[in-house]
């Protein structure tokens, strides 16, 4: 939704609100402050559907300063979308707009169809001009505004599945102190029903029911109920399929344990030679940069399809290459001609990706590609190639030339 130069200024003479903010300028508590904004103008409390608007470069008395607006303070901006401090990821877009004769930062936020929406872990809202921490009766609106919007898959509730498929140990101690800023744990005022909805681990504080993100993340046996929650894994001695099979596994669990078993498959098939010969040290090198292996699977755990489909993600190590095939083509503004475009992301499974920041597997949104691409170049190897189609996508990562 962009809003045109009469209607932003409009906006600018109404004053602060609860869905308008200004900064004189892009420095010091400036940065932290537009970033609980971005935070409290995604979950829109007052629920009126409508953007709310920060203007950097503006006084308190909305008039513009005349502050030299950079690409590089505009780029600086653009990042509080993909650092992964805010989850689930905002909507947002950030442009230098000139408005009263004068250039300004406009970065403009839409209300999020899944609140709510957490900056390091604390929920920031706004009553008029003031933000603050969400109060436990907050979270309970947000929680129960989920339910008027078309909810992305990875939070539906499912059939059947109630909090005792879960393990609470685990919510206890491994996801809620990443999940939650320190201050909140500290609040006593919420149930353990109230964290698990506030998490979207279950569809309402006020029912058992699990969400397919609370069996992904912390079910006892997740493909009891979503069968494709797996990852086969396939160790091939040659370059066809038909050659023999070295190793082989199904590897399923919970998200964390799905990862980190596939990282060790990967580790231990990884060959690691030494160079003795190019310089005076010794250098090891790898077929594959680890890093790389990493990125790309764990996107493909992020990305893919968990509905509709029964296949699994399927990483085939054949002696020349690794393909990982991921069920679940291009989504929202991401297609087949702008795929792994830096800068270019949309997020099938947008609680999924909070839940993998939370538990340690993302640093930043919408990078893993590039990161990708990067450690394979240094590690001498050539760019992965992907294939795109309506309902997969294909990567396919060459081995590093001896």
């Amino acid at each position: 939704m962009r809003l045109d130069d009469a209607r932003l200024e409009h906006i600018l003479d109404q004053g602060e609100s609860f869905r308008v903010d200004y900064k004189e300028r892009l420095d010091g508590s400036a940065v932290t402050s537009i970033r609980e904004a971005v935070c409290s103008f995604a979950n829109d409390l007052p629920g009126s559907d409508q953007p709310g608007v920060i203007f950097v470069g503006v006084g308190d008395d909305g008039e513009p300063t005349g502050l030299n607006i950079t690409d590089q303070m505009l780029t600086q901006l653009s990042d509080i979308k993909t650092d992964g401090n805010i989850v689930p990821p905002p909507s947002m877009f950030v442009e230098k707009r000139r408005l009263k004769g004068t250039e300004v930062a406009v970065v403009t936020v839409l209300p999020s169809d899944s609140p709510p929406v957490r900056y390091k872990g604390a929920i920031h809202v706004r009553s008029g001009p003031r933000r603050s921490i969400a109060t436990p009766q907050d979270e309970r609106i947000l929680n129960e505004r989920r339910r008027g919007h078309a909810l992305p898959f990875d939070i539906q509730p499912v059939p059947g599945a109630t909090v005792s498929d879960m393990s609470i140990r685990r919510f206890e101690e491994e996801y809620l102190p990443g999940a939650f800023s320190v201050e909140t744990l500290e609040a006593n005022e919420r149930s353990p029903k109230q964290r698990l909805a506030t998490t979207k681990m279950i569809a309402s504080v006020d029912g058992s029911t699990a969400t397919v993100l609370g069996l992904l993340v912390l079910g006892k046996r997740p493909r009891d109920f979503i069968s494709n929650s797996y990852v086969e894994f396939l160790r091939i001695g040659g370059t066809e399929l038909s050659a023999p099979i070295i190793d082989h596994e199904t590897i399923d669990g919970t998200i964390s344990e799905i990862l980190r078993r596939l990282d060790d498959k990967m580790k231990a098939h990884i060959s690691t030679g030494v160079d003795l010969t190019s310089s005076d040290k010794e250098r090891r090198e790898s077929t594959y940069p680890l890093a790389a292996l990493q990125q790309l699977a764990r996107n493909a755990v992020m990305h893919r399809a968990y509905e509709a489909t029964n296949a699994p993600v399927r990483l085939t190590w054949f002696n020349d290459r690794i393909e990982i095939h991921n069920p679940g083509g291009a989504f929202g503004v991401v297609t087949r001609e702008n795929f792994g475009r830096p800068g270019v992301t949309d997020y099938r499974n947008p609680n999924l990706a909070d839940a993998m920041k939370v538990m340690g597997f993302v640093q930043r949104f919408g990078v893993g590609i590039a990161t990708a691409k990067r450690e394979l170049r240094e590690n001498g190897n050539a760019e992965p190639e992907f294939v795109v189609e309506d309902t997969f996508v294909h990567a396919i990562i060459r081995g590093r030339a001896s």
